[in-house]
């Protein structure tokens, strides 16, 4: 569950949807699933993250390798398509609801979706 402060609305359309199938139908079903389990596991019981955090700059050997080869080598639309897979994975879980963002860490920008669990009891859910 995705909660949207500045919308004040649960979020249940995934953005840049095109994007992501497009990327996704080049991506195995094995492949995907290992980038699901993995950001999982970097998740955990974790109350906050941030998405461009979890993976690293050098994605050799990981299993968000064949993002990049998904993306046609292309680091920026990688990036983005694991960005995507984070908002979504966190959209489709029930187990808790999160929020998310854009922050700064040090007065500078942190270009990646920083996400962070919220008491779902307190949400107005329509």
């Amino acid at each position: 569950m995705l909660w949207s402060f500045d919308r004040d609305a649960l979020v249940e359309d995934l953005p840049h949807e095109q994007e992501f199938n497009f990327w996704r139908g080049k991506l195995s079903d094995a492949d995907y699933e290992r980038v699901v389990e993995a950001i999982n596991e970097a998740i955990g019981d974790d109350e906050v993250s941030t998405a461009g955090w979890i993976p690293g700059h050098d994605w050799t050997g990981t299993p968000y390798e064949p993002l990049y080869y998904a993306c046609g080598k292309n680091t920026e639309q990688a990036g983005r398509f694991f960005g995507l897979i984070v908002f979504k994975l966190l959209m489709d879980r029930q187990d808790r609801a999160w929020g998310f963002g854009r922050y700064e860490k040090g007065g500078v920008p942190i270009t990646s979706m920083t996400y962070f669990v919220v008491n779902k009891d307190k949400l107005p859910l329509r």
